[in-house]
């Protein structure tokens, strides 16, 4: 309210009239406090300027103001005409003689020849029919009735109602509104129902029972809003607050204050208030993880507006709908925009909720560099082409800033969708360095139009996954195209093993160049690649290997070749089928150039077996090996490997902290002594041997 001129307005006003005639008592402390003795300082001035005082006279006139800017403000009506002034029976002529009150808070235009009247501001509106409906409550129960919906004429004015009820059902009332004009009303109403603000106005108000105020504030606090926008939700807070109930505020700066721990769990209240309080926070949040917070589903949704004050939001799988995109919308395009990085993953979003989203990052003001998930932001998602032509629209708007985007999973995608995403790619300004279109039902002719806009501007993209597309061998042609030219700076092309059925040997080594050169996991690249699809023998290359040989040979000629900047310290060979011959050509360029590698994954190659361990030792042996973690669990190991083990590292014993022997069921318990004497040295650095039950049968102390 402090960015509204005339609340500062209204404030100043205030404060000087109780500076000015030396008032006792605590300053106003809400929203109802202050335009409350802003309503008691004009009717004071307009008092001091007549020769006798009427209060009825006072009375009657606000009563009528109140009227007209309550029945307008159901309608959403603002401007006013002289035959709706005659209907409320407000004569202004009359009202001048008075010289005040009307003048300050009531204004008169000319249009077109014609008077038109309003109030100064519409707050002050809100506030005059706040007040009209409480007195309404005491004296015309037929005007309450209505407004909460009641159509029942019989007795209608004799039916009791609580003010407990009269209160919550106005909140209930005011959330049905799709744009929330009877938000700020609605507080004003529960701040009059307050005795300082009827001490203060009178006879316009009547007492309210302090037992009804405690069971609204119950209410209030137990009230459930879903299927109601969550910037919505936070009015059930400011309504609490205008009832000076503060316990949820403070328990929610406790929570603050402690960290903001998962262990404690929020209730729905009190994610409205955190929401808010965040939002107000000088301090821009650094992330906005709606699974770190302990709360119900709709918990969580009412966070969702403090994404405006975030730099990385985290909405995976939370049950967006179109009102929450709004709000994600609304954080991207307001000035400033802190966002930068959006998670919306595996929420299934409709046409429309993407259109709201669009039009969030077309905005000038936003400044979105990653939208992207764990596993792809929109990932998942339910997008259609019609969505990814919108969403391209939006982001050769404002190319500039988008450096990952991540749409797997969206199998209605399709071609036709990516041909979309390829007018983005090819802009000059377009920045995009990963994107990911895992899943998404693509084929050759994605591939062409990949290339084709990748070469008109090739110099960002360093990541890019089609993984699981039908894709064949032209599409893979395409690609290599793209990647043997100069300017290509693409380091990881994730597992392809959708790009073809019968891959070509140049193709095979050309994509097998691009992925070595980040970090070398197998275990996709190999299981789940073009091996694991292919299966058949490459006789024009090795006449007895396999095409899973053919990718270990590509890896093994980068080692022996001497290009060290493809060698990195991560070399995984999980779960890919490996036998004591690979793991004999493994050891062998190893040793070529031992001093990159720290870590080296083996797990579960069953067939690895002791001999092959055994090609591992002279490895492990050389002076400068610097491996520091070693997995060899289920890899039909026996006692005879720990042996060869424990001699190897006795040779080299100061870099290995790590070894998993995990699930090798024939070791024994003479295995175990040869570990434990290579464990007794004092050169020994091993900080964790892995589970291993696996050692012994009998285990010795």
């Amino acid at each position: 309210m402090s960015q509204i001129p005339v609340f500062c307005w209204i404030t100043s006003t205030v404060l000087d009239h109780v500076l000015r005639t030396h008032q006792s008592g605590p300053l106003p402390q809400t929203l109802t406090d202050m335009y409350a003795h802003f309503l008691l300082v004009q009717t004071h001035r307009r008092r001091n300027l007549r020769t006798t005082h009427d209060g009825a006279a006072d009375t009657e006139l606000l009563l009528k103001l109140g009227r007209l800017a309550f029945e307008h403000l159901q309608t959403g009506n603002i401007m006013f005409y002289q035959e709706d002034l005659e209907q409320v029976g407000l004569d202004l002529s009359e009202a001048s003689v008075y010289s005040g009150l009307c003048t300050e808070i009531f204004k008169r235009e000319s249009v077109f020849n014609q008077s038109v009247y309003c109030f100064i501001h519409l707050s002050v509106q809100e506030f005059l029919a706040a007040v009209y409906l409480h007195h309404c409550f005491s004296h015309n129960k037929g005007v309450v009735r209505r407004f909460l919906g009641e159509t029942d004429t019989k007795k209608i004015s004799q039916k009791y109602i609580s003010p407990n009820k009269f209160l919550i059902k106005s909140v209930e009332k005011s959330l049905q509104s799709p744009n929330g004009h009877l938000d700020l009303f609605v507080r004003f109403l529960h701040g009059l129902s307050l005795e300082s603000n009827h001490r203060l106005l009178g006879a316009l108000l009547s007492p309210v029972d302090q037992s009804e105020i405690t069971k609204a504030i119950k209410n209030l606090k137990e009230m459930s809003s879903e299927k109601v926008s969550p910037n919505r939700s936070i009015n059930i807070f400011h309504c609490l607050m205008e009832l000076k109930d503060q316990s949820v505020q403070q328990q929610i700066q406790d929570f603050l204050k402690s960290g903001g721990g998962s262990k404690v769990e929020l209730s729905e209240i009190q994610c409205s208030a955190l929401a808010y309080m965040l939002q107000m926070s000088e301090q821009v949040l650094e992330e906005l993880d709606l699974k770190k917070y302990n709360t119900s589903p709709q918990g969580k949704l009412r966070l969702i507006p403090a994404v405006r004050n975030c730099r990385k939001a985290v909405f995976n799988n939370c049950g967006l709908s179109k009102v929450h995109c709004e709000v994600v919308a609304s954080a991207l395009s307001s000035s400033p925009s802190h966002l930068r990085k959006l998670d919306l993953s595996e929420n299934k979003l409709s046409a429309s909720s993407v259109s709201v989203l669009c039009a969030g990052l077309k905005s000038p003001h936003c400044q979105l560099s990653t939208l992207r998930s764990v596993s792809g932001l929109l990932r998942d998602c339910g997008l259609t082409k019609i969505s990814c032509s919108s969403l391209a629209s939006a982001l050769k708007s404002n190319p500039s800033h988008l450096t990952e985007l991540k749409l797997g999973y969206n199998k209605d995608l399709s071609d036709s969708g990516v041909s979309h995403l390829c007018d983005f790619l090819q802009m000059s300004d377009c920045r995009l360095q990963t994107l990911s279109l895992w899943g998404c039902r693509l084929s050759e002719i994605s591939c062409s139009s990949l290339a084709s806009a990748l070469k008109s501007n090739p110099s960002h993209l360093t990541e890019l996954e089609l993984r699981d597309n039908r894709l064949s061998d032209s599409g893979v042609s395409h690609l290599c195209d793209f990647l043997q030219r100069s300017d290509c700076r693409l380091q990881t092309l994730g597992s392809v093993h959708c790009l073809c059925v019968r891959a070509q040997v140049s193709h095979l080594f050309s994509f097998y160049f691009y992925v070595f050169s980040k970090e070398l996991d197998f275990k996709q690249f190999v299981k789940n690649s073009i091996v694991y699809y292919c299966n058949y023998s490459v006789s024009i290359l090795l006449m007895t290997f396999t095409l899973q040989d053919v990718c270990l040979f590509v890896c093994f000629i980068c080692f022996f070749s001497g290009l060290n900047h493809f060698i990195y310290s991560l070399f995984r060979l999980g779960d890919c089928g490996l036998s004591e011959i690979s793991c004999s050509s493994l050891a062998s360029a190893l040793k070529s150039n031992p001093s990159h590698l720290t870590e080296l994954e083996l797990s579960f190659n069953t067939d690895l077996s002791d001999s092959g361990v055994s090609h591992l030792c002279d490895f492990l042996q050389m002076s400068d090996c610097r491996l520091q973690t070693l997995r060899l669990s289920d890899c039909g190991l026996s006692e005879i490997c720990c042996s060869s083990l424990a001699s190897a590292l006795k040779s080299n014993p100061s870099h290995l902290t790590e070894l998993s022997l995990n699930n090798n069921t024939d070791l024994s318990d003479s295995g175990v002594s040869h570990l434990c004497d290579f464990l007794q040295r004092s050169d020994c650095r091993l900080q964790s041997l892995r589970s291993v039950h696996c050692l012994c049968v009998r285990a010795q102390v």
